[in-house]
């Protein structure tokens, strides 16, 4: 039986040319959320690769647009304890206090075109409509990648968006084994189910509620084993899985997101290194 095992201490410089990249961008989940369905054993899959649980971070934006845009520059979620926290990837520029050894630092503005002249081929499966490439606001972060992906099937309105989107990762996967096989791919999937509307995961729902949120997210957990097991038949891929915002039900008066509040800023992240692990028992 072909498992995963996690690693955590990478230093990215030995990662970029290399090996494959995965960013999963969880669209809108909330860290206690997550960190609770890990916990009750709601999330079997993420708990088998998260084996230390979700590392609470905080978002460096409050809506989908913002964070990503800071994601690309290399401003991923900052770990929420004080401290100066070493980057994985920084876009090069004078006095950065965050940029250090393990730092792989890109001259110019983002981190796809950066990965593209190390000879990866790039790959965006969009969700919610900031990567619907309708207009051009929604057409910006697709059309940096070599290829992006989106119809309503992968958008915020399907109940089976997961299910679709790993459907569609598998075959650029399976593209690049054919067809690219000595290229290093970087997969980026922006999961839309649980953003709103997510009240059809519960039966008889027709509002969104921290329920719901939840059962999104366990429907999300359910659909993700086949992508990690391609990657890692491709190599060890290196992955960063994690909120892009947190959205509030209710909370001090608030409802939704793009607003400062700790259910938006606070955010579950996780960086990793997949590898097999074979048991031969």
């Amino acid at each position: 039986m072909t498992q995963v095992k996690t690693t955590i201490d990478v230093n990215m410089n030995k990662i970029v040319g290399t090996d494959d990249i995965l960013l999963i961008t969880f669209d809108t989940l909330r860290y206690d959320i997550a960190h609770e369905q890990l916990q009750a054993g709601g999330t079997p899959c993420l708990a088998e690769i998260l084996p230390n649980g979700w590392e609470k971070r905080h978002s460096p934006a409050n809506f989908t647009w913002a964070a990503h845009q800071a994601f690309f520059a290399g401003f991923f979620p900052t770990p929420a304890s004080p401290g100066i926290h070493e980057r994985y990837f920084a876009a090069s520029f004078a006095g950065s206090a965050t940029t250090g050894a393990n730092t792989y630092c890109f001259d110019g503005d983002n981190l796809i075109t950066a990965l593209k002249q190390k000879h990866y081929h790039t790959a965006c499966i969009g969700g919610v409509g900031f990567f619907n490439k309708n207009t051009p606001l929604s057409s910006v972060f697709p059309d940096l990648f070599d290829e992006s992906h989106w119809d309503e099937s992968t958008g915020v309105t399907d109940p089976d968006s997961t299910q679709n989107q790993i459907c569609i990762a598998l075959d650029i996967i399976a593209r690049q084994n054919k067809h690219r096989p000595g290229r290093p791919l970087f997969l980026f999937i922006n999961i839309s189910a649980i953003h709103q509307p997510n009240c059809f995961y519960v039966k008889n729902k027709t509002n969104d509620n921290k329920e719901t949120h939840a059962a999104a997210l366990r429907y999300v957990d359910s659909q993700l084993a086949p992508l990690f097991q391609a990657l890692t038949q491709r190599g060890n891929p290196f992955c960063i899985i994690c909120s892009d915002h947190g959205t509030t039900y209710g909370e001090d008066g608030y409802t939704g997101h793009r607003l400062c509040h700790e259910k938006v800023w606070d955010v579950p992240f996780a960086a990793f290194t997949l590898s097999h692990k074979t048991d031969t028992a």
